[in-house]
C-alpha cells in the first residue's frame, strides 16, 4: 500500500466530491483518480477494495465536519442558557451548509450502508459515539434540557439539515435562521439558574 499521506487525503476528498455529486455507484477507483487528478490506476495502490474507499470516505467527512477544539472554547464563552444552544445550533448548521458536498456523500453513505453490513456497523459505531460525545458535551456544559430533549433536538436538527441540503427550495417561505430558533425554543426549555 502507498504511504504518501497527502495523496491518501486528496484521493478520499476526491471520493467524497464523486458520492456527493455521482452517488454511491459512481464511486469506482477510475472517478477517484479522475476527481484527484492523478493517474489512473493511484487509487487502487492506496485502497484495497471499495469497501475500504467507503470506511476512508466516512472517516474523512467525520473529520472534516468535527469542529476546531479553539472555535468550540469561543463559542462556549456565554453562560449556558436557550440562546447558547441556539447560537450552537445555528454554528452547526452553518458548518454542514459549509461543507455540503461532504454532508451530501455522508447521506450517500448512510444509503450505501443499508446494503453493506460492515459498512453499515461501522458508521453506527462512529455516528452513535459522536451522539454520545455530543450528548455528554451537553450535560457537562450545563446547556438546558435533559437527555429526552438533546435526542428530540438532535433528530430535529439532522431533519432541518436534510430538507435544507437536498431540497433547499422546500422550505424557502422559512429563512433557515428562523427555522433553527423555532426548533430550539419549541425542545430546550428556558435556563433555569441554580438557586442562592
Amino acid at each position: 500500500m502507498a504511504r504518501n499521506p497527502e495523496r491518501r487525503t486528496a484521493l478520499v476528498d476526491a471520493a467524497i466530491e464523486v458520492l456527493a455529486h455521482e452517488g454511491a455507484r459512481g464511486l469506482t477507483f477510475r472517478a477517484v483518480d479522475s476527481g484527484a487528478g492523478v493517474p489512473l490506476g493511484t487509487a487502487s495502490n492506496y485502497f484495497t477494495n471499495r469497501d475500504d474507499l467507503f470506511m476512508q470516505a466516512g472517516a474523512r467527512i467525520n473529520h472534516r465536519m468535527a469542529p476546531d477544539a479553539t472555535e468550540v472554547e469561543q463559542v462556549m464563552l456565554p453562560a449556558p442558557s436557550r440562546e447558547l444552544v441556539t447560537s450552537l445550533m445555528h454554528w452547526l448548521v452553518q458548518r454542514m451548509a459549509d461543507d455540503r458536498v461532504g454532508y451530501l456523500a455522508m447521506l450517500e453513505l448512510r444509503l450505501e450502508a443499508t446494503r453493506r453490513p460492515a459498512l453499515r456497523k461501522r458508521l453506527t459505531e462512529t455516528v452513535r459515539a459522536e451522539f454520545d460525545q455530543s450528548g455528554a458535551f451537553h450535560s457537562e456544559a450545563g446547556l438546558p434540557g435533559d437527555a429526552d430533549t438533546f435526542l428530540v433536538l438532535h433528530l430535529a436538527m439532522t431533519g432541518l439539515l436534510l430538507e435544507h441540503l437536498t431540497l433547499p427550495d422546500m422550505l424557502s417561505d422559512t429563512a433557515l435562521d428562523r427555522l433553527v430558533d423555532i426548533v430550539v425554543t419549541a425542545l430546550v426549555p428556558p435556563h433555569e439558574p441554580d438557586g442562592p
